[in-house]
């Protein structure tokens, strides 16, 4: 059983990791060969952008789920989990980091408003 801070830290690595993966901008070059962005104009003259997987198979797979944070937060979560309870020599600094880095962004956030 997991102690409440232990819960909270990889809460926070979790979330950083799904942020990582599906908005920010160092890692676009791996959603650009798993996804294609489409544009969509709207009848009030604003754009939707629909981003779906590209190819078939496994690649068309990946391309969905990166699109989707929900499903990259619930890998990030089971990676780092089964990373934390098979590993943890390895597994507990990249939690670490990936939980505090989580942390200064949400801080970040508030800092801005």
């Amino acid at each position: 059983m997991l102690s409440v801070f232990e819960f909270i830290l990889l809460g926070l690595a979790a979330f950083r990791c799904m942020r990582l993966l599906v908005f920010d901008l160092v890692s676009i070059k791996l959603r650009q060969y798993f996804q294609v962005e489409e544009e969509k104009r709207l009848n009030n003259e604003t754009v939707e952008v629909i981003i779906s997987g590209k190819g078939t198979g496994i690649r068309y797979i990946l391309g969905e789920m990166l699109a989707c944070h929900w499903c990259v937060g619930m890998w990030a979560s089971i990676g780092l989990f089964a990373g934390y309870t098979l590993a943890p020599t390895i597994f507990i600094p990249i939690i670490v980091v990936l939980a505090t880095a989580a942390l200064a962004g949400i801080i970040q956030v508030f800092l801005n408003k």
